[in-house]
């Protein structure tokens, strides 16, 4: 790959060679730069609506024992800033991490029943005593040592009962449960004076759609995550629409070391820069092949720590792009690409990971290419003729 990136960088002259290319991916530019301030809105907006959401939440359930809702993340193309979607079909996604609320602790265990071939957890929530608090502040109770008759007296329900289906914490409850908060509270939010609301069908996150009385909308989704440890991977409960995991199943998710990552590269690389043109070029280009979007940003990710950011520059547009497609057309003829947050050791030092990620072997994204050699051939096949 060092070698494929030399090769293309001293031969820069070769961008004239080319003029229709050059001429489609200067007109697309033109296109992203119009389109860029339209993402800085929606993100505006939806980064406002959450905080408020979150702010309204800490009244609804401050005497409830439900997760504690932390500040939201954006993650996904639309914060990244390359999504290649129309306007009005940007998602906006927003990452809600969950806290265990007073006398709960969460134990992660690897979930030996997922038929998935995405790393997968459960998250078993357990009671933990609290009786040394309620020395110091006789409001709190004990779900461990308190009567089930002082409990119902102080009408208190631990999570166990509420969100979890048996000692696991079910994804499908927590999604309805914020589905109907967002509801109750939506009259409580500001921007309900100028948006109007449609919650749309999701069992395993909160989508909404908001709509201006001028016609404009934005497309939300709310995903909820746990943290592993201290670190930027979280596990999720989104699901891909080719998973149907359990209700118990939460899916490891790198969407916050990705956001994090970008934010990073946005840090170091010349400006202007041609990274996120680079990638939303390709998306448009790649729209409807087999090879999926994450593939394609895994690639570009790789791309983004072996090449020098300073090969970045937007005058380099034409190269860059050229570089992905060749990089990625490469790793469809060797069925094989790597996972970007596993064994990296190229890998940002803002970025925290698990131990056991850092030494791990990396997944394979094409895995399945190299089970089936047709499949292989009509990706290789769609891909060329882009």
């Amino acid at each position: 790959i060092r070698k494929v990136g030399n090769k293309y960088s001293e031969n820069e002259g070769s961008e004239e060679e080319n003029p229709a290319h050059r001429s489609m991916v200067w007109s697309f530019t033109r296109r992203f730069h119009l389109a860029t301030p339209k993402l800085a809105v929606g993100r505006r907006v939806v980064e406002e609506l959450l905080r408020d959401l979150l702010q309204v939440s800490l009244t609804f359930f401050s005497n409830s024992f439900l997760p504690v809702l932390e500040p939201a993340i954006g993650v996904g193309s639309a914060w990244e800033g390359w999504s290649h979607q129309k306007e009005e079909n940007v998602v906006y996604c927003m990452f809600v991490p969950l806290m265990p609320p007073h006398g709960h602790v969460f134990h992660l265990e690897p979930d030996t029943k997922g038929q998935t071939p995405q790393r997968s957890m459960r998250i078993r929530v357990e009671l933990v005593c609290t009786c040394t608090a309620k020395q110091h502040d006789r409001n709190t109770l004990c779900f461990l040592h308190q009567t089930e008759e002082e409990l119902k007296k102080n009408q208190a329900t631990s999570l166990l009962r509420t969100l979890c289906t048996g000692p696991y914490l079910d994804v499908k409850k927590i999604a309805v449960w914020f589905q109907t908060f967002v509801t109750s509270a939506w009259s409580a939010v500001p921007q309900s004076h100028r948006y109007t609301m449609k919650m749309l069908p999701s069992s395993r996150s909160c989508k909404m759609e908001l709509v201006e009385a001028s016609g404009r909308n934005f497309l939300v989704e709310i995903i909820f995550g746990v943290q592993q440890g201290d670190t930027d991977i979280f596990l999720s409960s989104q699901a891909t629409e080719a998973q149907r995991p359990l209700n118990t199943t939460w899916l490891e998710s790198y969407a916050v070391a990705e956001a994090k990552f970008f934010k990073h590269v946005a840090k170091q690389v010349p400006h202007p820069s041609c990274h996120l043109k680079c990638l939303r070029l390709c998306a448009r280009l790649l729209d409807g092949a087999a090879c999926s979007t994450y593939a394609l940003k895994t690639a570009v990710m790789h791309l983004l720590t072996l090449l020098p950011l300073s090969e970045w520059q937007d005058r380099y547009l034409t190269l860059r792009v050229d570089d992905v497609l060749r990089y990625l057309r490469c790793c469809l003829e060797e069925k094989h690409l790597k996972h970007f947050f596993f064994g990296n050791k190229d890998m940002p030092k803002e970025i925290c990971l698990p131990p056991a990620l850092q030494e791990a072997q990396p997944p394979n994204l094409f895995q399945h290419l190299a089970h089936d050699p047709a499949a292989q051939t009509e990706a290789l096949r769609e891909f060329n003729q882009r």
